[in-house]
């Protein structure tokens, strides 16, 4: 019970951590607590799992929103948040059109929170709505990479098979989503110049 609880900690942290400086994969760390959980043949360790990695989203996003709320965009720009000023305009416009899908979905898209966030805090979308819609939001997130490290236990005989396996899906995943999503700018973006330059 001890390790369990430990595990779950760690869960905590990293995913915390991860949602403020997102350099870390909290996609996979959920996944991989999620399979280990499973080969322990206890359904209950699972819906921990999942619980945790929600809260943990759910805390590091309000930390940074918070963050952007007090600093703005210069400090999102001084740590690296603020990447791409274009697409942060078309994601304010998103967001002033649908604010709530488009923060449940947003954590579902790799590379897709960050920018939502912002654009919620420069936006001043108030207090009351992000801390209700990003609740689901985080919930959502932690129960789909949840099922994916599941799969991955299910499918292997040993539990570090199993970590590996969702890890790697989650990786893969990942990239591909942004490789596409980066072909997608830069074929808009040629399309822009063109249509400018014609």
């Amino acid at each position: 019970m001890t390790a369990t609880l430990g595990t779950l900690a760690w869960l905590f942290a990293v995913v915390a951590f991860g949602a403020i400086i997102p350099i870390v994969p909290t996609g996979a760390a959920v996944s991989g607590a999620a399979a280990l959980a499973f080969h322990e043949h206890h359904p209950v360790l699972i819906v921990f799992v999942i619980a945790a990695g929600a809260a943990a989203a759910y805390v590091g996003d309000l930390v940074m929103y918070a963050m952007c709320r007090v600093g703005g965009e210069k400090l999102a720009k001084r740590l690296r948040w603020l990447r791409d000023e274009e697409h942060l305009v078309s994601v304010k416009e998103k967001l002033q059109e649908k604010q709530i899908p488009v923060l449940l979905v947003s954590r579902l898209i790799p590379g897709g929170r960050v920018p939502v966030l912002l654009a919620a805090a420069f936006l001043g979308m108030p207090w009351r709505t992000f801390v209700v819609a990003n609740a689901p939001a985080c919930a959502l997130w932690s129960t789909v990479y949840a099922g994916i490290g599941v799969a991955g236990g299910s499918i292997f005989p040993e539990p570090w098979e199993g970590v590996v396996a969702a890890v790697l899906v989650i990786l893969i995943v990942n990239q591909t989503i942004s490789w596409i999503s980066k072909r997608r700018e830069a074929r808009a973006a040629e399309a822009n110049t063109s249509g400018a330059g014609a």
